[in-house]
């Protein structure tokens, strides 16, 4: 790939045509560089590349020979020969439609460049016609859930059985076991996504003046929120609400950490210091869920969304709170993690009409003798 953007290494030669690899390299280039001026991450922009490349080496055709015909093939191919989800296919059809958004623009002098040059210029090969909607009630979101009430419980208590059973084992590993175990804790407790998880320090934690009873663990500050397109790492506060989860990251802060030698700040770190995986706690998570025989749908995010679940729909609280305490812009976006029990509804109808007789004199309402309301004659 040709570094210098605008070079001319893809004009044509005495003894042969244009170079048109290197014309190509030169677009890919100049598209990376865009994606960095606006503040896109390099594991995004590298993703996207590849995405290019590998459209590219399917078609075995450069972007200007592309036709709708050729993407409708490739995302063909992907969802029935791969078997690749309809989100994987919609944020590779992204992919594409953003290069040759790129590619194509007035802005840039790629297009005419290429009509100069080739005898062909470059068009939006993702349409309308071709495009993936977007479903909220997409299969491969209904098949992740939220723990119920007892599951938590006992996925909370297996975890801690594991610890001392591993410790009476007398093998290694009963420190990576409890560290996991309040990694699962802590995620559940505040709501928090997989790499915010990770990435907690144990200077996040601090008092709450509202809730002192929480001592040093009453507010907890998340550094590596998920960013929108381009921005940096959201940055947002969570107010602890589970006495048990701030006492379970206080035990481990004051009895777990000191074990790995030097003080740390990292709260999750690894045997060197460094950050856990999200492999080391997805295969940890999942060979408990196998040994409970938990029905299928849960993972680690599933922590996450059985937080927003039951703060609203068993500790009641509103959802526009919840909704800033797991980062959502809109409250929209919360009520999609909210997947109430199947008695939720019942227990809802029970509280409100309880509610509303206790507001009114006692009475309970009588059924109206017409449709109306009024007596009869």
């Amino acid at each position: 790939m040709v570094e210098q953007l605008g070079g001319l290494s893809f004009l044509p030669l005495p003894d042969r045509g244009p170079d048109r690899d290197a014309f190509f390299g030169q677009i890919l280039t100049g598209w990376k560089r865009q994606q960095f001026a606006k503040n896109f991450g390099a594991s995004t922009i590298n993703r996207r590349l590849a995405s290019i490349q590998a459209f590219a080496d399917f078609t075995e055709k450069f972007p200007w020979e592309w036709t709708p015909g050729d993407a409708d093939d490739y995302f063909t191919h992907l969802r029935q020969v791969r078997g690749l989800t309809v989100a994987t296919i919609r944020a590779y059809q992204s992919d594409v439609l953003l290069f040759c958004a790129y590619a194509t623009s007035d802005d840039y002098p790629w297009n005419e460049t290429c009509g100069r040059t080739f005898g062909m210029s470059m068009s939006q090969v993702i349409t309308d016609q071709n495009k993936s909607r977007h479903r909220t009630d997409s299969p491969s979101s209904l098949e992740k859930r939220s723990f119920e009430i007892d599951e938590i419980q006992e996925f909370f208590d297996f975890a801690d059985d594991e610890v001392e059973r591993v410790v009476r084992s007398k093998r290694k590993g009963g420190l990576e076991a409890w560290r996991d175990a309040v990694a699962f804790k802590v995620a559940y407790g505040w709501g928090l996504r997989h790499d915010e998880l990770r990435r907690l320090r144990v200077s996040d934690f601090s008092a709450s003046a509202k809730a002192p009873y929480f001592g040093d663990y009453g507010v907890l500050r998340v550094r590596h929120g998920k960013s929108t397109a381009g921005s940096p790492k959201r940055q947002r506060s969570v107010l602890t609400l589970m006495d048990w989860a701030a006492e379970a990251v206080a035990d481990w802060i004051d009895n777990g950490l000191p074990r790995l030698g030097e003080p740390l700040d990292l709260l999750f770190p690894t045997s060197s210091g460094g950050v856990v995986s999200k492999g080391q706690l997805l295969r940890r998570f999942r060979s408990y869920a196998a040994a409970l025989d938990l029905a299928p749908g849960l993972d680690i995010h599933g922590l996450r969304r059985s937080y927003v679940t039951h703060m609203i729909t068993v500790a009641d609280y509103d959802d526009k709170f919840i909704s800033m305490q797991v980062g959502h812009t809109n409250t929209s976006t919360t009520t999609i993690y909210t997947l109430p029990s199947a008695d939720y509804a019942a227990k809802e109808l029970e509280r409100v009409l309880t509610r509303d007789v206790l507001k009114s004199t006692g009475k309970l309402l009588r059924k109206p003798l017409r449709p109306s309301g009024r007596k009869p004659r």
